[in-house]
């Protein structure tokens, strides 16, 4: 299952209040490119659907289709400082086959 940090969390609730979007959830729609790797830019804030794996932490919501079930399993959200004030939000992803192991 894909497991949301504590920052990512912190940001999804930020945004969806800035957004009025309380009542929503955070929803994923990852998709494998033509080099096998997964790109996880289309989310958004949308309505629960019956059926969607949901998954609640720390007052955040994310959903997704069972569809993607495979390509989040054991993933990371995290949501991280790319470069000097650009934050992003960042997937660690053992199933993306560019996946790099964060070093202990």
């Amino acid at each position: 299952m894909l497991t949301i940090t504590d920052r990512a969390a912190a940001q999804i609730s930020q945004s969806a209040k800035n957004g009025n979007m309380q009542e929503l959830a955070l929803r994923l729609a990852p998709y494998t490119k033509s080099d096998g790797s997964i790109e996880y830019n289309k989310m958004g804030f949308d309505e629960i659907k019956e059926g969607d794996i949901r998954i609640s932490y720390a007052g955040a919501e994310v959903v997704y289709e069972p569809d993607y079930q495979d390509l989040l399993e054991d993933a990371v959200m995290d949501f991280v400082e790319i470069e000097a004030g650009d934050f992003s939000f960042i997937f660690l992803n053992p199933n993306d086959p560019n996946y790099v192991p964060p070093k202990d």
